[in-house]
């Protein structure tokens, strides 16, 4: 009964509704997604290619900071903007206009550049930002999806973010329109990232944890473990001893000034004791057990490289002696530290 009851609940209130039909759904996404790249597209031409480059220049020329403001969905990319922006180069913040309303001014100075986001360009709040903007005497830049509003007028420059359809089927949710702000200030803080020549040096130093800046900024030398050496001479118990003592599965062999001139690992101490006849052990020496001349790598080198070194050969190897300018062992990188670093 209970079910029937249910059933019939669910029926009444699809009365009057379409059914939402799964089996469309792939159709769906497509399209919404080709709507807002119309759109992008759309913006690359009704653009004005004054307004473009006065805003351009407006940033450029920022002695302070940038501060990229917006609310609601517009303020989700306003932040979004400031945080790419600060990351390739340009310094930029992103401030609410609520809270600037509320004490947060205070970070708004003379000589700072104010990038506005608003898709009516009458949102209350940012209107209500205007008076103390012109006070600190900041340039303002509206990306509006009306040039003709307030906010527009009132901007030093106004870049068209004019949509003709949000993506949403009510037409209501920002969708579109929010992706095109995106899209626009993308291309001004990727624009400003080229005319301040940044590198990819530059742009892993703002970004030390993730997996670029690493790989551009992460060392050998931060890797390294200390050299565990022994002479040429030194007999193949010694060189058991040293091997587990450093538990890093090789010793760097080095003569009398410290300079290194073979390294033993553990499967070459394996291979030659296996090829040894037993009453020869007691003569086997780290000499006849090593490589000679093995590859090294700097401590200065990047991590990133010492890795290719020992992956990108007709056969991997595990570890790296480490050698200063004069060539002498310093220390020993392991393939499995360099992979847990991240790289």
């Amino acid at each position: 009964m209970f079910r029937s009851f249910f059933a019939a609940a669910c029926q009444n209130s699809l009365n009057g509704r379409k059914l939402f039909n799964v089996n469309e759904t792939f159709s769906q996404v497509v399209e919404l997604l080709k709507l807002e790249a119309a759109a992008i597209e759309r913006t690359a031409n009704i653009l004005d290619r004054q307004a473009v480059e006065q805003a351009i220049k407006l940033l450029l020329d920022c002695q302070s900071k940038i501060i990229v403001v917006g609310v609601g969905k517009s303020g989700i990319i306003a932040n979004k903007i400031a945080d790419t922006m600060t990351s390739t180069g340009t310094v930029a913040i992103f401030l609410h206009p609520t809270d600037a309303l509320h004490g947060g001014l205070g970070v708004v100075t003379r000589g700072d550049c104010v990038v506005a986001l608003s898709n009516s360009g009458e949102t209350d709040e940012i209107l209500a930002l205007l008076p103390a903007l012109r006070q600190r005497e900041v340039s303002l830049i509206a990306i509006v999806g009306n040039t003709d509003s307030t906010l527009g007028r009132n901007a030093d420059v106004v870049l068209d973010a004019s949509v003709d359809k949000e993506a949403c089927p009510l037409n209501l949710a920002p969708t579109t329109s929010t992706t095109v702000a995106l899209a626009v200030g993308d291309a001004l803080a990727m624009t400003l990232m080229q005319a301040k020549d940044l590198t990819a040096e530059d742009f892993a130093a703002n970004h030390p944890a993730g997996r670029l800046g690493k790989r551009l900024t992460l060392k050998v030398s931060s890797l390294m473990h200390e050299s565990p050496n022994v002479a040429p001479a030194a007999n193949w118990l010694e060189v058991v001893k040293t091997i587990s003592k450093f538990a890093l599965g090789a010793v760097n062999v080095v003569d009398a000034g410290n300079k290194l001139v073979g390294i033993v690992t553990d499967g070459d101490l394996r291979r030659t004791i296996e090829k040894t006849s037993p009453e020869n052990l007691s003569n086997l020496n780290a000499e006849q057990m090593m490589t000679r001349s093995p590859v090294s790598a700097s401590p200065e080198m990047l991590a990133f490289d010492a890795l290719n070194i020992m992956e990108n050969r007709p056969s991997q190897i595990s570890v790296l002696p480490v050698v200063d300018e004069k060539g002498a062992a310093i220390g020993l990188l392991r393939l499995h530290d360099v992979v847990r670093s991240g790289l």
